[in-house]
């Protein structure tokens, strides 16, 4: 069991797509109620990294401990055309699965309730009938942001939140994550903004694929 003083490790991860090597022997702590950013240049490494901690790639060779629900913001996410999805749908999606502790799963009223209020949180609620495919990209970020606070997440890993924003939508998102940093979540994000990178409580520097 991974000590509580952390959300989630990763210890000696390495990774390569065939002789290419992405990731070398990198460390990485992220803290409860605290705000992470990934930074480097393209090609540094920094997605691999947040999709190995997220579990959606395994690494070469290291482990990663999680603490918790993980929920993994990713960029440019659309539905097609065919399966018109609203944001409230999407939202929703975020308890699949879901089980209280201790108990069964969750029921209708109680996920109403969790969509609801991660709508709420992300300033959505007036969007909740809207097409997601018709959303802004700071809206799609914000929507996708409310599917893991709906499933109760308390870690979150993003993929370039900022990327293709205007500075509102940025400053906007920021906000966002750090309210939910602030109520005890680890957040981790990849980023380019100088501005979110300035405003984290910790600075993961990749270079060439090792911690700088």
């Amino acid at each position: 069991m991974i000590s509580s003083d952390y959300a989630l490790r990763g210890r000696d991860l390495s990774f390569s797509f065939g002789d290419l090597p992405v990731l070398t022997n990198v460390d990485v702590e992220l803290q409860w109620g605290t705000m992470t950013a990934i930074a480097g240049p393209n090609g540094a490494g920094k997605s691999t990294l947040i999709e190995i901690l997220a579990g959606v790639r395994q690494p070469l060779t290291g482990v990663v401990e999680r603490a918790d629900e993980v929920s993994l913001v990713v960029q440019r996410v659309t539905t097609p055309d065919a399966l018109p999805l609203t944001v409230r749908e999407v939202v929703a999606m975020g308890t699949w699965g879901v089980s209280p502790r201790g108990s069964g799963k969750i029921d209708a009223k109680e996920r109403r309730a969790r969509v609801a209020e991660a709508l709420d949180r992300v300033q959505l609620a007036d969007l909740a009938a809207a097409p997601f495919n018709g959303l802004s990209g700071g809206q799609r970020q914000r929507a996708l942001l409310a599917q893991g606070i709906a499933r109760r997440a308390r870690i979150f890993l993003l993929d370039e939140p900022a990327a293709g924003l205007d500075a509102d939508s940025r400053r906007r998102t920021r906000i966002m994550l750090a309210e939910e940093a602030c109520r005890g979540a680890a957040v981790a994000c990849v980023s380019h903004d100088e501005e979110s990178i300035a405003a984290a409580d910790s600075v993961i520097r990749l270079v060439a694929g090792r911690l700088l």
